[in-house]
């Protein structure tokens, strides 16, 4: 069976995720669309370049009615965030780019599934499901997922450790209401609190670090890319290939954690060619809790502020 991925964004994250699929799984078929047509054509040439030694693909810009055979649109395309905005301050902005996105993706008969890592993701993603009607399981957020990494990498730092030894996660909204999994989070097998040199100042240190880490790339170069770029690769890989992982991603929030609004939100989640296959309610501590619903609160506060019209 065919595999076809069609790109909508084609700035730092679109182009990076466009190299980082072709060199991490098969692709029959990569379609980049943008809004700058100039772009994707010479990201297009770019790219098929690197085909002889990744192997066959056909890469070429291309229009929206050329995602109706896809098993996959991902969504990047929206305002990238400037130095000292929040993610929530690119709300108006990029749910008016989302709309000129969605329609035309789900006019042209597209049924795969739509992975977004625009941001805000969580607001974006729960938009995507409404905007395209589509399955909450076919719709999938980035989320949490490279927070959760940025956690693993600042952990592993400060143990002196592998990061494949950090067990860890970051959860609830991928922006100023995270909150770190620390309580049923390990390294080496171990339990945090098990660490002295992890003591409640130190992880206090590390969550300012996480939150304030995406702000500092943004202040050097201008953007961040290879991170968010590499979670893309992994979700639409285990899509195509129909293997199972988990992540902590924009999922479909429906009674978990005790949440009753009807919103996606970070949280761990299974992915296979069916999309989300599964949601998973992770053990959380009583103040862990309240951080989750807080989150929750929070995205509905924004949501209900929505114009979809």
């Amino acid at each position: 069976m065919s595999k076809k991925v069609f790109l909508v964004g084609d700035g730092s994250v679109g182009s990076t995720f466009a190299n980082d699929l072709l060199q991490n799984t098969r692709v029959d078929e990569l379609v980049i669309c943008d809004v700058v047509k100039e772009r994707p054509i010479g990201d297009a040439m770019d790219l098929e370049d690197i085909t002889p030694f990744m192997g066959e693909t056909y890469v070429h810009a291309g229009d929206y009615s050329e995602a109706k055979d896809a098993n996959v649109a991902v969504i990047t395309a929206g305002v990238p965030r400037k130095p000292g905005e929040t993610r929530l301050d690119l709300v108006a902005k990029n749910v008016k780019i989302l709309k000129s996105i969605v329609k035309p993706i789900v006019d042209s008969g597209f049924h795969g599934i739509f992975v977004v890592s625009a941001n805000p993701v969580d607001i974006l993603t729960t938009l995507t499901q409404k905007l395209s009607g589509f399955p909450k399981n076919k719709v999938i957020g980035t989320g949490t997922s490279l927070d959760s990494m940025r956690l693993k990498v600042a952990l592993a730092k400060k143990l002196d450790l592998p990061v494949s030894a950090i067990n860890s996660m970051v959860l609830g909204e991928h922006g100023d209401t995270s909150f770190e999994n620390f309580a049923e989070s390990t390294a080496a097998g171990k339990a945090l609190s098990e660490y002295s040199e992890l003591d409640d100042a130190t992880l206090d240190e590390i969550q300012t670090e996480i939150r304030k880490k995406g702000g500092k790339i943004i202040a050097n170069k201008g953007a961040t890319f290879y991170g968010v770029a590499m979670m893309l690769t992994q979700i639409v890989a285990a899509i195509l290939e129909n293997r199972s992982i988990v992540l902590p991603l924009s999922a479909p929030i429906n009674g978990e954690y005790g949440i009753k609004h009807d919103l996606y939100l970070g949280t761990p989640a299974v992915i296979d060619g069916t999309g989300i296959s599964d949601v998973i309610e992770t053990k959380l501590s009583d103040d862990e809790k309240k951080k989750m619903l807080n989150s929750a609160d929070k995205m509905q506060e924004v949501l209900d502020g929505v114009n979809l019209d």
